[in-house]
């Protein structure tokens, strides 16, 4: 089996396991499914602090599902969504119901990841913490993952050069994701095993090995 860790596509396809991404909102909790693997949090593009208590409400019931397999996407991101403060006081409440709940989190950061660390540092959460669509150098991969920080990759590893090697050289657990790029899992399991100078079956087993070091198997 394919593990695609983080996709917006709601289609299930034969021979992979997707994790489906959910925004919370209100028509999230009439229509949440009870089966497929799902994330599920506050996406700070859509973030508001005066919604927080209703939102956190929402998801402290949502996130105790057994197909809820991660926190998030939830993050920072200085281009768009609220202030940084707010942002972050967004976050830190999410962060406490993964760790409570024993739940990875999948995270959105951009132009954010001293903020990140910084706060990782403060509230020092136990749980995973896995930033998606990671497409940096790798010296920011190395900083992140120094940092306890696990990294996903995308269709990046397929267009840039510098996100290849930044992948190719990192030995630490890593994860693969179609995140919204109309492409199929498949294709980037070829070109990273290619990267990684393995075969596709090989990906597939290195992949799992870091999901079961999770404690999601």
């Amino acid at each position: 089996m394919f593990l695609d860790i983080h996709t917006h596509n709601t289609k299930q396809q034969q021979g992979v396991i997707a994790i489906q991404s959910l925004s919370l909102s209100e028509s999230t909790f009439l229509a949440m499914p009870k089966t497929k693997p799902i994330s599920i949090g506050i996406h700070p593009w859509y973030g508001k602090l005066e919604e927080l208590p209703k939102n956190m409400k929402y998801l402290n019931v949502l996130a105790r599902q057994e197909n809820v397999k991660l926190i998030g996407e939830c993050g920072l991101d200085k281009l768009k969504g609220e202030r940084m403060k707010i942002q972050l006081q967004i976050l830190e409440p999410q962060i406490a119901l993964a760790e409570e709940l024993q739940k990875p989190l999948i995270l959105h950061c951009v132009k954010a990841f001293d903020e990140l660390i910084a706060l990782k540092k403060r509230v020092r959460p136990t749980v995973p913490m896995i930033i998606h669509g990671f497409n940096k150098k790798y010296e920011m991969a190395q900083q992140l993952i120094h940092q306890g920080f696990y990294l996903s990759f995308g269709a990046a590893v397929l267009k840039s050069e510098e996100v290849a090697v930044a992948l190719e050289k990192t030995a630490a657990p890593f994860f693969l994701e179609t995140d919204e790029a109309e492409i199929d899992i498949k294709e980037i399991y070829i070109k990273v095993a290619e990267i990684k100078k393995i075969t596709v079956d090989e990906l597939k087993d290195v992949i799992f090995a870091n999901w079961r070091q999770l404690g999601l198997l």
